[in-house]
């Protein structure tokens, strides 16, 4: 044992073995890319908040959408705090260098989005106090995760691209003029991290064994059972936004299937039926707890609409994760020589 009965570690010379790990050269090129791309276009959240209020001035909403869209950002807020605690987690477990390289990237990022939407929110005077219940049981899910698999899973392919799909609808409100100008910061930052869990995924569930696969499958049914309640708490805040939360969870749901399809490129895992399962069994969860816009479903509707999802009839289709962000929607980037 080491100081303060903490185990002992020694220098990790194997870092540079790919093959030891079941990483393949091209995923680690890619993973070692994501730390250099981090680094050319990092911002300064301080910076680039102060700048965006001096030319829009300071946010302001009414309060009943005010307190909606703090209660909705919570998410995105504590999420973020999640992100950072499990990217730096990452960076210090992950063996290969190139992963440890594209973790600790994500961890930098993570905390300059973290301080960056409190700084908004509280200037907002939107900060939240709480996340709604299941939001809170799915982030610490991911965070108390007791394998490297389901973390990256957890994370990366997930929360994040959730948080991508949020970014992009309120984004497209445009409900604050300052808000609109910052989220695509973050949408081209959230778009590497899922590359992450993507590159270096494979590697990992190459090593595991059926039991610990199945395990990994059930933990993410998990998550999508959070995840979709967590929507049904935030349904009302959703509406008083403009936000259809059947469309919301849609397109979060397909992003997530599109990083899966992904993750599976290329690599001999059976993935067809745990693809399918996750699919349908979303869609059901959606049908029984999720409003619509307009009209109430009786029950009996409800129920048909669910059966039609678990057979197979409705199943929702991949969504690209590539989001929609040009150059001159983030001139205050920096540029790295």
């Amino acid at each position: 044992m080491g100081l303060f009965g903490s185990p002992k570690r020694g220098v990790p010379y194997d870092m540079f073995d790919r093959a030891k790990f079941g990483l393949a050269a091209k995923n680690a090129r890619i993973l070692e890319r994501i730390y250099h791309k981090g680094q050319a276009r990092s911002w300064d959240g301080k910076e680039v908040l102060r700048t965006l209020i001096q030319e829009e001035g300071k946010p302001e909403l009414p309060a009943e959408t005010r307190a909606a869209l703090g209660r909705v950002f919570a998410l995105i807020m504590w999420g973020e705090l999640a992100a950072w605690r499990i990217s730096a987690e990452l960076a210090d477990e992950l063996d290969p260098f190139e992963a440890k390289m594209a973790a600790t990237s994500q961890a930098h990022d993570e905390a300059r989005h973290f301080y960056t939407m409190h700084d908004y929110l509280e200037t907002l005077g939107a900060v939240p106090d709480r996340l709604d219940f299941f939001a809170q049981k799915m982030l610490e899910e991911v965070m108390n995760a007791d394998h490297l698999a389901k973390k990256l899973m957890g994370m990366q392919l997930m929360v994040e691209p959730v948080a991508l799909t949020l970014f992009h609808v309120v984004k497209k409100l445009d409900l604050e003029p300052v808000l609109t100008r910052l989220l695509p910061y973050y949408e081209r930052d959230e778009a590497r991290h899922v590359a992450l869990g993507v590159q270096y995924l494979p590697a990992l569930m190459s090593r595991m064994s059926t039991t610990e696969k199945l395990d990994l499958w059930m933990f993410q049914l998990r998550l999508v059972t959070y995840e979709c309640m967590s929507m049904r708490g935030l349904a009302g805040d959703m509406l008083k936004l403009g936000v259809p939360p059947r469309e919301l969870i849609r397109v979060g749901m397909g992003k997530q299937l599109s990083a899966l399809e992904q993750l599976f490129e290329g690599h001999d895992f059976a993935k067809d039926v745990p693809i399918a399962i996750l699919n349908r069994y979303a869609g059901a969860l959606i049908e029984m707890t999720l409003p619509y816009l307009e009209g109430n479903p009786s029950l009996q509707d409800r129920l048909n609409n669910a059966l039609r999802a678990l057979q197979g009839k409705d199943v929702m289709k991949p969504v690209d994760l590539v989001p929609d962000v040009r150059e001159e929607d983030v001139p205050l980037i920096r540029r790295v020589s």
